[in-house]
Order: structure tokens, then C-alpha cells, then sequence
């Protein structure tokens, strides 16, 4: 078992991945990319992962399709979305199905790194995490 947290990451833009991982692992977290939920399903990472950054849109199984699976499996991994299109349909869904967050692209850091401290620590479970507007992560 990691001692140091595992956050992976789920994005199909490989530059976006990178830029986060980097960002990731200078917090002091492990972090590991993946181009697609599929890849992601079949890691080793998986069972380590303390918390997913996850694309809302990509070929094959996006996003949303990837939170429905791990929840029909019992996995309770949190799960923080991004994407560059914020369809508020799509954010109030995803929240309502167990989201811990909601952030738009750009990423704005310090809203990012206050939703992967509340999800690897446990703390504020129950509700997702409002950004400075008020509005759901």
C-alpha cells in the first residue's frame, strides 16, 4: 500500500495530463496519468488510487459512463471532475451521483487543491465542495 497518496488522472488531452500530474506531484502526491477510462480500468493503479481526476468528455467511455461503472462496483473512489465545457446539467449529475467536485478548465489551483485535500482526507464527505461563488465545485 502507498504511503503517499495516489491521485490518477483521466484526460484523453496528454498535455492536460502531463501539466496535472506535475502540479500533483509538486502538492506531494503520487500521481499517474491515463488517456482513457478504459486504460484506467485496467491498472494496477486503480486499487491505490485515494482519489480520480476525471475528463467529463472522451472517446469511448467518458467520464460520466466511468463514475456510473465504479459506482455499480462499489467503488467509492473520489472522484473530482474537469472539463472546458461546464454544462451545469452535466455538473449538477455528476455532484448528485457522489462527485466530490466540479472544476472547470483552466484548472483554477487553489480551488483544485482544496477539493483533493477534502477528498483524500475524508473531511466534508456527506457534500460536495462550493466554490467561491457558491456554486457546487
Amino acid at each position: 500500500m502507498l504511503t503517499t497518496p495516489l491521485i490518477s488522472i483521466v484526460d484523453d488531452e496528454p498535455a492536460a495530463g502531463r501539466a496535472l500530474q506535475s502540479l500533483l506531484r509538486s502538492l506531494g502526491y503520487a500521481a499517474a496519468c491515463f488517456s482513457s477510462a478504459e486504460e484506467y480500468l485496467a491498472s494496477p493503479a486503480r486499487g491505490d488510487t485515494a482519489c480520480l481526476v476525471l475528463d467529463v468528455h472522451m472517446p469511448g467511455m467518458s467520464g460520466i459512463q466511468l463514475q456510473a461503472r465504479l459506482l455499480a462496483e462499489g467503488d467509492r473512489t473520489p472522484i473530482i471532475f474537469i472539463s472546458a465545457a461546464a454544462d451545469e446539467r452535466i455538473k449538477k449529475g455528476v455532484l448528485e451521483a457522489g462527485a466530490r467536485g466540479f472544476v472547470s478548465k483552466p484548472i483554477e489551483e487553489g480551488f483544485l487543491v482544496r477539493l483533493l485535500g477534502d477528498a483524500v482526507t475524508g473531511f466534508g464527505k456527506a457534500e460536495p465542495i462550493e466554490d467561491a461563488a457558491g456554486h457546487p465545485g
